[in-house]
This record gives C-alpha cells, structure tokens and sequence, in this order.
C-alpha cells in the first residue's frame, strides 16, 4: 500500500512539473508564414530545470483524422532551450517562440505539437510530455 502511495505522489509531482500550450488554442485558426507558440509551465512547489522543448507541425490526414503524435511530428519548427519566464500581470511563467508555418500547410488541418523534456528535483528523474494542439491552417 506504501508503493502506491510512493507511486502515486511522485506522478502528482511530475503532472505539476508539465508544459501547456498557451497559443494557439485548440480549434483555432492560424496563417502561414510566422506565428507565435507561446508554451506555459504552471508554477510549481517542487525545482525542475528545463532541458529542451520541440515544436513541430503535422498535417492531419484528408478525413480530417490526425496522427498519432508518438508516430510522428512532422516539421520540426524549433528545437532548442526553453527558459519559461514570469510576465508582469500573469502568474504562470512562459516563453513565446516565433516559428515559421509552411506555406504546405495552407488549406489544412494540423497537429501542432511541443515536446518538453525536464528535470524534476526529486532525484532528478526525467519528465518527458507531449502537448497538442488542432488548429486550422490558412494561407497568409
């Protein structure tokens, strides 16, 4: 019964650590040509340091069903350091990233997807997430 509390505790730990896409929102519209991810982190109780994040950009398919983003995530628009910062009026630290949709995209479905990768204090042990967002692709 201890394990699972154990268990249990270290998984509301690495849930709190977790990412959220700020911008775009689910169902929205966006253009090709740049636009801003904006990816949050939640404060937390416990430290983490911040590995690296991925933002990618997959079409769905025809029948407007989307891949399954352990399968693959389509154009890599960054990759690199993720140093979420507090703003003056907003209590959850981020940082905005201005990426380049392609033009291929115009007329379409896609999955926006950022992979976070972290370190949670408690050892470290690895925190690794996949967060997504459908959005509607228009020409700029």
């Amino acid at each position: 019964m201890k394990l699972v509390a154990v268990f249990a505790t270290l998984f509301a730990g690495a849930y709190a650590q977790g990412i959220n896409i700020g911008s775009p929102q689910e169902g929205s519209t966006i253009t090709t040509g740049d636009q801003t991810v904006q990816v949050r982190r939640p404060s937390t109780l416990t430290n983490s340091a911040e590995v690296a994040i991925v933002i990618s950009i997959e079409a769905c398919n025809a029948d407007g069903t989307c891949l399954d983003d352990t399968e693959s995530l389509g154009a890599t628009l960054y990759n690199g350091p993720y140093h979420p910062q507090r703003q003056s009026g907003n209590n959850e630290p981020y940082q905005n990233f201005t990426v380049s949709i392609p033009d291929s995209l115009a007329g379409q479905k896609a999955l926006l997807s950022v992979v976070h990768l972290s370190l949670a204090d408690s050892g470290p042990f690895p925190l690794f997430q996949i967060v997504n967002a459908t959005v509607h692709v228009d020409a700029n």
